[in-house]
């Protein structure tokens, strides 16, 4: 299919699309989507016969990066040595993004869960698959997963380990056995030591936090676009204390959050900034499939997250001093935030599914022939990593790097945490 072609400062560029199958499992049928992938090399490397590298963003629902020469910081050193695959998953970005007004032509809710199950780990690897085979003649590649990415790649081991030469995993091992609510049970606790941290690094931040939660209570803002701001949508805000410099954005957020020192009113700086974050309006897919990814054939997830809440009483809207929460997906999300309503009947439904084949088939991973380097950061808050270090112990083949250096952003952060991924298989 036709494609442009340009070079930015440091990077030379190649955006492409291919047309694949909605259904996968019904390939023959006529409805199509369009994936988008993007081929990014160094300018001086263009017409260099150089080794794939594979991008598997994390998510579900998060497009690939649009780089610059330096960023992410893990694609200048990439493209020292390959050319970079960077592919918008289904879904996401330009490839046939969902969105509100894609849900809102659904007929019933089970149409829309069905439409949405079409987006999973296992229509993505056949994407990349087809990818693969069509437009670079069947070669073998290499990926890297960041996060949900690295789920991605335990899928693509599990059912098309052909295609893959290597494989990077940076703070993306799944459990195996994904059991939604233990997933849910440890990384609240990891949530509130999260919390514990970021008060005793900014104890006023207790009182402010107590403040701003009192004053939605009793008066119930509107955000820019019309939503009412509840207190349980502002602790989603927590999903910030997770990466490297998530704890001081959350400080200069909040710092600022009264238009007075009287505090009788919040900034609407501030609650436009709270509307974007907590809006999920560039990524509503994120929060539609995000426990589904623990789906099995033998369990439905049905809402872990929120049943395991009840158990953490931290976490509660009246509990003093504010405990934000993290990478947490609730029903009541699907009724309050406006980008989601149009998802909630075909989620709710979606949410009572079991899948018809797993991601993950363990007996293959056991004996996976694929040389595999994953990078598990010790305080993890959104991969917890005592599950992740189960995963490897029983995937064949796979070295890991534990580190307590990095947040679950360390791959974005520093480019020494892909320098230490390569090295770990540098002899492979």
């Amino acid at each position: 299919m036709k494609h442009d072609e340009y070079t930015l400062p440091g990077l030379h560029v190649i955006d492409r699309y291919v047309e694949v199958p909605l259904d996968w499992r019904n390939a023959e049928s006529n409805e199509k989507i369009l994936v988008f992938f993007r081929e990014v090399c160094h300018p001086a490397k263009r017409n260099d016969r150089l080794p794939l590298l594979v991008f598997l963003q994390g998510g579900p629902g998060g497009k690939s990066p649009r780089p610059t020469k330096d960023d992410p910081v893990w694609l200048s050193e990439a493209i020292k040595q390959y050319r970079v695959i960077l592919p918008d998953q289904r879904g996401t970005g330009r490839s046939a993004r969902i969105t509100a007004a894609t849900m809102e032509k659904m007929s019933d809710p089970e149409t829309g869960a069905n439409y949405l199950s079409h987006f999973d780990a296992h229509a993505v690897v056949a994407d990349l698959e087809y990818i693969r085979k069509t437009v670079y003649q069947d070669v073998t590649w290499e990926t890297l997963g960041q996060s949900y990415g690295g789920f991605l790649t335990l899928t693509y081991l599990s059912h098309a380990p052909e295609g893959l030469a290597k494989c990077y995993i940076a703070g993306g091992l799944p459990s195996l056995s994904p059991d939604a609510g233990e997933v849910y049970r440890r990384t609240y606790r990891r949530v509130a030591r999260k919390m514990e941290a970021y008060y005793a690094r900014y104890p006023s931040d207790s009182e402010t936090l107590d403040d701003i939660a009192d004053h939605i209570r009793a008066n119930q803002p509107r955000l820019p676009n019309g939503d009412i701001l509840t207190v349980r949508r502002f602790q989603t805000l927590g999903l910030l204390l997770g990466m490297g410099d998530g704890p001081e954005k959350l400080h200069w957020l909040i710092e600022e959050a009264f238009t007075s020192e009287k505090k009788e009113a919040l900034n609407r700086h501030f609650l436009n900034e709270v509307m974007t974050l907590t809006g999920l309006d560039e990524n509503p897919l994120f929060a539609a499939l995000h426990e589904h990814i623990y789906a099995t054939p033998d369990a439905e997830y049905a809402w872990a997250a929120e049943r395991e809440r009840e158990h953490h009483h931290e976490f509660s809207q009246e509990h003093r001093p504010l405990y934000l929460t993290g990478e947490m997906i609730y029903p009541w999300m699907f009724e309050e935030i406006s980008a989601l309503k149009p998802f909630r009947d075909g989620v709710h439904a979606l949410a009572g599914k079991r899948l018809t084949k797993p991601f993950y088939d363990r007996e293959r991973l056991a004996h996976n022939s694929v040389p595999v380097a994953a990078a598990i950061y010790f305080d993890d808050m959104y991969v917890d990593a005592g599950l992740s270090v189960e995963t490897a112990e029983v995937v064949d083949n796979l070295a890991y790097w534990m580190t307590n250096e990095f947040e679950h952003d360390g791959l974005r952060q520093d480019p020494k945490v892909f320098k230490k991924l390569v090295s770990l298989l540098e002899d492979c």
